[in-house]
């Protein structure tokens, strides 16, 4: 599972960031790793060098194979506060999506009754 950080001008992007966001959102999304190809995570700072209420912003896209992206953002004050809880977000999004799938494969079907 590839994990791409991107920062706009507002924030210091930095190796250091990047390698902390990236074992956040691992952290987060492992379980579903084989069903990911690659993650992107999009940070930004509406305000800038101003201090705002929720002014920190991320969004998180996940591709999954054979699937239709699944994207979620989230606003927060502090910038760990929005990529944690987007990653939280999308270990929702992708429990929901990817759990019908694996209950729609191990689920008894109307064949598999007696007659």
């Amino acid at each position: 599972m590839q994990i791409q950080v991107n920062t706009d001008n507002n924030i210091a992007g930095g190796e250091e960031l990047s390698a902390h966001v990236s074992a956040r959102i691992y952290n987060h999304l492992d379980r579903y790793s084989r069903h990911i190809t690659r993650i992107e995570v999009h940070l930004s700072d509406a305000d800038g060098d101003k201090s705002g209420r929720s002014d920190k912003h991320c969004l998180i896209e996940a591709r999954l194979e054979g699937r239709q992206p699944e994207v979620v953002s989230e606003q927060a004050a502090t910038l760990e506060g929005a990529y944690s809880g987007a990653a939280r977000k999308m270990q929702h999004a992708l429990a929901t999506t990817l759990g019908k799938l694996d209950h729609a494969k191990g689920a008894e079907t109307i064949r598999t009754g007696e007659m």
